[in-house]
């Protein structure tokens, strides 16, 4: 980890308190290192959806050096929105359920060392990728993580958000099972740089870890200006237990019915009215179009 130590940032500190106790107390373990390393924090709690967005827009880089986020992948996906265009960088203490970003930059742990990056680390410049409604309808959504259309996008979309607030993975794995139990085969149909795709599921992936720490797309890197899409070619609840499967033992590029696929446009065109999944949020509907943010976003790492 290469750091210059000066003088500490200026952070805004971003917190989403549904993370319950326990990450309560890691943040105010992470807030009294931060004291300690002679940084200047403001702290806010979100009180409702794209609360952190709306903080994160009207943070004055006259005033802070750095935004943090103190939860999970969904509040940190609203801070991206809300950092677009902005010259702040984004620094991430990880209190969610799975923080996937948080393993693709390799945070640490411990409370010190997240907070002597918030207060030290260099801020890199990454390419968030960008989904939008055909139209422009809603205006564009940028994501660090992945746009997932399919099997993925529907667990989301029915997940038992109570249920995750008291139990964390243990949502999804219901959510997953209700999906298998109620499964009904479907076929995607769109475009990755103009050549014609079909899919039971796709996934455009800016990160290659998914859900945690599976791999998903190996070649896929934040610092990178394209995205990696991951097409899966079967459908039926037979094939996704097989793809969950193959997943969870480091197999699934293997799946001979499995596509990894380089691109920097892709449109998503029916069936109409999908759920599109932006970083573990469903916040668009097909058809749609997915590309890399005309902007870099700076984000504070190891």
């Amino acid at each position: 980890m290469v750091m210059t130590e000066g003088r500490a940032r200026r952070l805004l500190v971003i917190y989403n308190p549904t993370s319950g106790r326990r990450k309560r107390r890691k943040l105010e373990r992470f807030l009294f290192h931060l004291d300690r390393l002679g940084a200047v924090v403001t702290l806010r709690e979100t009180t409702a959806p794209r609360h952190a967005e709306a903080l994160a827009r009207a943070a004055d880089p006259a005033h802070i050096d750095a935004v943090v986020v103190a939860g999970g992948d969904g509040t940190i996906n609203e801070a991206v929105n809300g950092l677009a265009g902005s010259p702040l960088p984004l620094a991430v203490l990880p209190l969610g359920t799975a923080n996937v970003l948080a393993n693709e930059l390799g945070l640490p742990r411990r409370s010190a060392a997240l907070a002597r990056i918030a207060a030290f680390a260099p801020a890199r410049p990454v390419w968030p990728g960008e989904a939008m409604a055909e139209g422009g309808a809603g205006g564009a959504r940028r994501f660090l993580i992945m746009a997932g259309l399919g099997f993925d996008a529907e667990v989301v979309e029915h997940l038992d958000l109570a249920l995750k607030r008291r139990t964390g993975k243990l949502a999804y794995v219901a959510s997953i099972f209700g999906r298998l139990r109620d499964y009904r085969p479907c076929f995607y149909r769109g475009e990755i740089d103009g050549a014609a795709v079909m899919g039971a599921s796709l996934v455009a992936a800016k990160a290659h870890f998914y859900g945690g720490r599976f791999v998903l797309a190996p070649a896929a890197r934040l610092e990178e200006p394209s995205l990696q899409i991951v097409v899966f070619e079967h459908a039926g609840r037979r094939a996704a237990l097989g793809y969950m499967a193959a997943m969870s033992l480091g197999l699934l590029q293997r799946c001979r019915s499995l596509s990894v696929l380089p691109g920097k446009s892709v449109r998503l065109l029916e069936p109409a009215g999908a759920a599109l999944q932006l970083d573990g949020d469903i916040q668009l509907r097909l058809p749609a179009r997915i590309g890399i943010a005309p902007t870099p976003l700076k984000l504070v790492a190891p």
